[in-house]
């Protein structure tokens, strides 16, 4: 499986750029000044450098933007990448520098001259999260990758800081991962023993198989499952690094590892990239996983329900009436809304058996979402406005869309059943409102909740600024700047 580039830490050595192989980078301010690594390379190359930052060409590049000199005189490097980056770049800037290096580096060694850069650890980060390569099912001889190693005035210091922005790469990479998997590898069963392996790391796993979650009344969980051959569980990943006896923070995922829609069948077109419907407890595996790898000091549970929805002699039909684990009852109108049957019962065997001090679900919920929001941002709906504005400015801080959407009184009349105490869906108007609507009623009017749904942005087509097309990792970076903002001692 892809893991993230390994980066070494060096100390700036000027008197050695010379004899560099592979390839250097180099950062030149927005006015076109150099540090002294810049200067270096600057006599050797005999002025190359220098003419490139007068040209037209390095006058149009932004922030982050990159420039290439092949085969520069002076050096044995083959390449000189030169990267256009203010001397106190932001975040942003800085990750996006590194995913542009990440691009250039092909395979080859890599030196990276960060000197003094204030943000050279976002520039790790964002080189290592661009570097993803989902290749794992291709053939034939695979290229290595070359080494990395940033040169920077204080080794030490950066290796501190790139720490736990590695742990969070590798989440991420855990997450993309899952997500990209085709559904005949990563079947439920397959899926629970990835997670029961982050046992290793201090997680404590626990599954639930079919017996136990019978005996515990998830029947609209197992409604979504029952029509196919790979049992359905419910996976809960513990991480307990806080005060012993803290109340945890809870997410909350979907896991549908293929969605024909059921017997509410999808047509065929598109409905290859339904692998990527457990998206929710991808991002939920991921920020467990950074959460062990860094050790942080807060407790927080993951509660992932792992299902395959599809068609068979067995499967839940349209007009089936299941009684949900907090006992109310569900029409099923549409088997293809099957996420909210799922979360309704992971949301209330969350509450009840952990108490939590707050809790956010994700899944790949709705087409709605994606219609109403595109692939920006994620919706987000809130029945608690700090929790929701703490989610929100943590996923600003990281870059990670999302907007808020509305919850209200009146959209409960879409998703009133004649024969149930609700039914699974509302029809085409406000279908991501409703769908919210519908899991709401599973949450305690006391608990602070969140839900996501992330259909737009968890699996895309074209690459985003630090990944490539296909699954994102969307939310395992916002979620783990959350936790670390606002529940760690």
């Amino acid at each position: 499986m892809p893991t993230p580039a390994e980066i070494r830490f060096a100390e700036t050595a000027l008197d050695q750029i010379a004899t560099l192989t592979g390839k250097i980078a180099v950062f030149v301010d927005m006015e076109g000044r150099m540090d002294p690594a810049g200067r270096k390379l600057n006599s050797l190359t005999r002025k190359a450098l220098e003419r490139l930052v007068a040209s037209e060409r390095f006058a149009k590049m932004a922030a982050g933007d990159l420039a290439v000199i092949s085969y520069p005189a002076g050096l044995a490097a083959e390449t000189l990448c030169v990267v256009k980056l203010p001397r106190r770049p932001n975040q942003a800037e800085a990750r996006k520098a590194g995913a542009e290096l990440a691009k250039a580096q092909n395979g080859q060694d890599l030196h990276v001259l960060a000197g003094t850069s204030p943000r050279a650890g976002d520039i790790a980060l964002g080189l290592a999260l661009r570097g993803y390569d989902f290749d794992t099912h291709k053939t034939g001889d695979k290229a290595t990758p070359g080494k990395i190693c940033f040169m920077v005035a204080d080794p030490q210091a950066l290796a501190k800081i790139a720490a736990p922005m590695a742990a969070l790469a590798e989440g991420v990479f855990f997450t993309r991962d899952l997500t990209n998997e085709p559904a005949n590898v990563l079947t439920t069963d397959d899926f629970a023993a990835r997670l029961a392996a982050m046992q290793e790391l201090g997680l404590q796993v626990e599954i639930l198989e079919e017996p136990d979650l019978v005996r515990l009344g998830m029947r609209t969980l197992l409604a979504v499952g029952q029509g196919s051959d790979s049992p359905s569980k419910v996976v809960v990943m513990s991480w307990n690094g806080g005060k012993a006896g803290d109340a945890p923070f809870a997410l909350v995922g979907k896991g549908v590892v293929f969605d024909t829609g059921g017997i509410s069948i999808k047509p065929a077109a598109g409905m290859e990239e339904m692998t990527m419907d457990m998206g929710g407890a991808g991002v939920v595996a991921g920020v467990m996983r950074t959460l062990a790898l860094r050790q942080a000091r807060a407790n927080v549970v993951g509660v992932v329900g792992l299902v395959e929805n599809m068609p068979s002699g067995a499967a839940t039909r349209p007009g089936d009436v299941v009684r949900s684990m907090k006992g109310e009852s569900v029409e099923i109108i549409n088997t293809d809304a099957e996420g909210r049957l799922v979360l309704a019962d992971l949301l209330w065997y969350t509450q009840d058996r952990f108490t939590p001090s707050g809790m956010i679900d994700l899944a790949t919920l709705t087409g709605a979402i994606l219609v109403a929001l595109g692939h920006e941002k994620a919706g987000l709906f809130s029945n608690n406005d700090k929790l929701c504005s703490q989610f929100l400015q943590a996923a600003e801080a990281e870059g990670e869309g999302a907007w808020r959407m509305p919850l209200a009184k009146p959209y409960d009349a879409l998703i009133k059943s004649r024969i149930a105490d609700m039914k699974n869906v509302g029809g085409r108007n406000a279908g991501a409102i409703t769908a919210a609507q519908f899991l709401q009623r599973f949450v305690k009017d006391d608990m602070p909740w969140c839900h996501l749904d992330i259909a737009g942005v968890a699996h895309v087509t074209s690459e985003t600024a630090l990944a490539p097309a296909g699954a994102t990792g969307w939310g395992v970076m916002a979620l783990n700047r959350l936790i670390a903002d606002h529940y760690e001692d």
